[in-house]
Protein backbone atom coordinates (compact mmCIF):
# COMPACT_ATOMS: atom_id res chain seq x y z
CA UNK A 1 0.00 0.00 0.00
CA UNK A 2 3.12 2.36 0.85
CA UNK A 3 4.34 1.77 -2.50
CA UNK A 4 1.03 2.59 -4.10
CA UNK A 5 0.91 5.72 -2.27
CA UNK A 6 4.17 6.63 -2.90
CA UNK A 7 3.79 5.80 -6.53
CA UNK A 8 0.54 8.54 -6.98
CA UNK A 9 2.45 10.74 -4.61
CA UNK A 10 5.07 10.79 -7.29
CA UNK A 11 2.58 11.04 -10.13
CA UNK A 12 0.80 14.31 -8.65
CA UNK A 13 4.17 16.30 -8.10
CA UNK A 14 5.39 15.63 -11.61
CA UNK A 15 1.70 16.20 -13.07
CA UNK A 16 1.97 19.62 -11.17
CA UNK A 17 5.29 20.33 -11.93
CA UNK A 18 4.28 20.00 -15.76
CA UNK A 19 1.62 22.36 -15.41
CA UNK A 20 3.66 24.88 -13.35
CA UNK A 21 6.77 24.82 -16.35
CA UNK A 22 3.86 24.85 -18.61
CA UNK A 23 3.15 28.89 -17.54
CA UNK A 24 6.97 29.78 -18.02
CA UNK A 25 6.84 28.70 -21.80
CA UNK A 26 5.62 31.12 -23.95
CA UNK A 27 2.27 31.87 -24.93
CA UNK A 28 2.56 33.02 -28.46
CA UNK A 29 4.11 31.03 -31.20
CA UNK A 30 5.54 32.08 -34.47
CA UNK A 31 6.42 30.30 -37.44
CA UNK A 32 8.12 31.41 -40.55
CA UNK A 33 9.28 29.73 -43.60
CA UNK A 34 10.88 31.65 -46.53
CA UNK A 35 11.65 30.73 -50.63
CA UNK A 36 13.33 32.81 -53.64
CA UNK A 37 11.01 32.46 -56.49
CA UNK A 38 12.24 33.82 -60.13
CA UNK A 39 8.98 36.25 -60.73
CA UNK A 40 8.14 39.72 -60.04
CA UNK A 41 6.16 39.81 -56.80
CA UNK A 42 2.78 40.71 -59.00
CA UNK A 43 3.45 37.05 -60.27
CA UNK A 44 3.66 35.81 -56.76
CA UNK A 45 0.89 38.28 -55.35
CA UNK A 46 -1.71 37.05 -57.89
CA UNK A 47 -1.23 33.34 -56.07
CA UNK A 48 -1.00 34.58 -52.44
CA UNK A 49 -4.26 37.38 -52.94
CA UNK A 50 -6.75 34.77 -53.93
CA UNK A 51 -7.37 32.08 -51.60
CA UNK A 52 -8.60 29.98 -54.81
CA UNK A 53 -5.51 29.97 -55.87
CA UNK A 54 -4.11 29.18 -52.52
CA UNK A 55 -5.64 26.09 -52.69
CA UNK A 56 -4.08 25.18 -55.91
CA UNK A 57 -0.82 25.23 -54.30
CA UNK A 58 -1.58 24.36 -50.18
CA UNK A 59 0.46 21.45 -48.84
CA UNK A 60 -3.07 21.00 -46.97
CA UNK A 61 -4.73 20.51 -50.42
CA UNK A 62 -2.53 17.62 -51.48
CA UNK A 63 -2.86 16.28 -48.03
CA UNK A 64 -6.25 15.31 -47.94
CA UNK A 65 -7.72 15.44 -52.05
CA UNK A 66 -11.27 14.72 -50.17
CA UNK A 67 -11.09 18.50 -48.64
CA UNK A 68 -14.27 20.30 -49.27
CA UNK A 69 -13.69 23.70 -49.95
CA UNK A 70 -15.88 26.64 -50.23
CA UNK A 71 -15.09 30.24 -51.15
CA UNK A 72 -17.11 33.33 -50.37
CA UNK A 73 -17.09 37.27 -50.57
CA UNK A 74 -14.56 39.13 -53.62
CA UNK A 75 -13.13 37.49 -56.26
CA UNK A 76 -9.47 37.96 -54.42
CA UNK A 77 -8.19 40.29 -51.37
CA UNK A 78 -9.89 41.60 -48.55
CA UNK A 79 -13.02 39.80 -47.33
CA UNK A 80 -12.41 36.77 -49.55
CA UNK A 81 -12.97 33.69 -47.19
CA UNK A 82 -11.98 29.95 -47.39
CA UNK A 83 -13.81 27.59 -45.33
CA UNK A 84 -12.91 23.76 -45.40
CA UNK A 85 -13.79 20.56 -43.98
CA UNK A 86 -11.75 17.72 -43.93
CA UNK A 87 -11.71 14.43 -42.02
CA UNK A 88 -7.93 14.19 -42.15
CA UNK A 89 -7.39 17.68 -41.47
CA UNK A 90 -10.71 19.02 -39.27
CA UNK A 91 -12.51 22.78 -40.27
CA UNK A 92 -11.66 26.20 -40.03
CA UNK A 93 -12.14 29.01 -42.34
CA UNK A 94 -8.94 31.55 -43.88
CA UNK A 95 -10.36 35.36 -44.05
CA UNK A 96 -8.15 37.57 -46.18
CA UNK A 97 -7.55 40.91 -43.48
CA UNK A 98 -5.58 43.00 -45.45
CA UNK A 99 -3.25 43.66 -48.59
CA UNK A 100 -0.31 46.12 -49.68
CA UNK A 101 -0.45 45.57 -53.12
CA UNK A 102 2.64 43.14 -54.17
CA UNK A 103 4.10 43.11 -50.81
CA UNK A 104 2.24 42.03 -48.28
CA UNK A 105 -1.35 39.18 -47.61
CA UNK A 106 -2.64 39.39 -43.78
CA UNK A 107 -5.04 36.51 -43.67
CA UNK A 108 -7.00 35.22 -39.90
CA UNK A 109 -7.47 31.42 -39.51
CA UNK A 110 -10.24 29.94 -37.88
CA UNK A 111 -9.74 26.44 -36.59
CA UNK A 112 -13.00 26.17 -34.32
CA UNK A 113 -12.36 25.20 -30.80
CA UNK A 114 -8.74 24.45 -31.81
CA UNK A 115 -8.25 27.76 -31.71
CA UNK A 116 -7.17 30.78 -34.30
CA UNK A 117 -3.92 32.28 -35.33
CA UNK A 118 -2.95 35.06 -37.86
CA UNK A 119 -1.07 34.05 -41.46
CA UNK A 120 1.02 36.35 -43.91
CA UNK A 121 2.92 36.50 -46.61
CA UNK A 122 5.65 38.95 -47.18
CA UNK A 123 7.38 39.72 -50.87
CA UNK A 124 10.64 41.13 -51.49
CA UNK A 125 11.84 42.02 -54.83
CA UNK A 126 15.45 41.92 -55.46
CA UNK A 127 16.28 42.28 -58.96
CA UNK A 128 14.88 39.16 -60.70
CA UNK A 129 13.93 37.48 -57.59
CA UNK A 130 11.13 37.67 -55.02
CA UNK A 131 11.60 36.77 -51.36
CA UNK A 132 8.41 35.07 -50.18
CA UNK A 133 7.95 34.64 -46.15
CA UNK A 134 4.99 32.69 -44.99
CA UNK A 135 4.46 33.41 -41.15
CA UNK A 136 2.08 32.18 -38.71
CA UNK A 137 1.51 33.66 -35.24
CA UNK A 138 -1.03 31.89 -32.53
CA UNK A 139 -1.86 32.65 -28.90
CA UNK A 140 -1.87 29.79 -27.09
CA UNK A 141 -3.53 30.96 -23.58
CA UNK A 142 -3.40 29.65 -20.56
CA UNK A 143 -3.69 26.18 -21.91
CA UNK A 144 -1.13 24.41 -20.33
CA UNK A 145 -1.26 21.45 -22.63
CA UNK A 146 -1.44 23.83 -25.85
CA UNK A 147 1.48 26.03 -24.52
CA UNK A 148 3.95 22.18 -24.03
CA UNK A 149 2.69 21.70 -28.47
CA UNK A 150 3.58 24.88 -29.02
CA UNK A 151 7.00 23.86 -28.68
CA UNK A 152 6.71 21.32 -31.40
CA UNK A 153 4.62 23.90 -33.83
CA UNK A 154 8.16 25.13 -35.87
CA UNK A 155 8.21 21.35 -36.71
CA UNK A 156 4.74 20.98 -37.38
CA UNK A 157 3.85 23.67 -39.50
CA UNK A 158 7.07 24.74 -40.65
CA UNK A 159 7.69 21.30 -42.51
CA UNK A 160 3.99 22.24 -44.78
CA UNK A 161 4.91 26.04 -44.89
CA UNK A 162 8.38 24.58 -46.29
CA UNK A 163 6.38 22.17 -48.68
CA UNK A 164 3.58 24.70 -49.70
CA UNK A 165 6.30 27.51 -50.51
CA UNK A 166 7.72 25.10 -52.88
CA UNK A 167 4.52 24.21 -55.01
CA UNK A 168 4.04 27.99 -54.92
CA UNK A 169 7.54 28.38 -56.41
CA UNK A 170 6.80 25.71 -58.67
CA UNK A 171 3.50 27.19 -59.68
CA UNK A 172 4.58 30.56 -60.30
CA UNK A 173 8.12 29.57 -61.94
CA UNK A 174 6.59 27.35 -64.19
CA UNK A 175 4.06 29.96 -65.69
CA UNK A 176 4.12 32.03 -69.05
CA UNK A 177 5.22 35.88 -68.52
CA UNK A 178 2.34 37.75 -69.46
Amino acid sequence: MRTILRSVGILVVLVAALVVIAFFLPREVTVERQTKIAAAPDAVFSQINDLKAFSDWSPWSAQDPDMVQEFEGPEAGPGQIMRWQSAELGDGSMTITAIDPDKRVDTALDFGPMGSAVSWFDLAPAGEVTTVTWGFTTDLGMNPIARWMGLMMDGMVGADYETGLAALKAKVEAAPEG
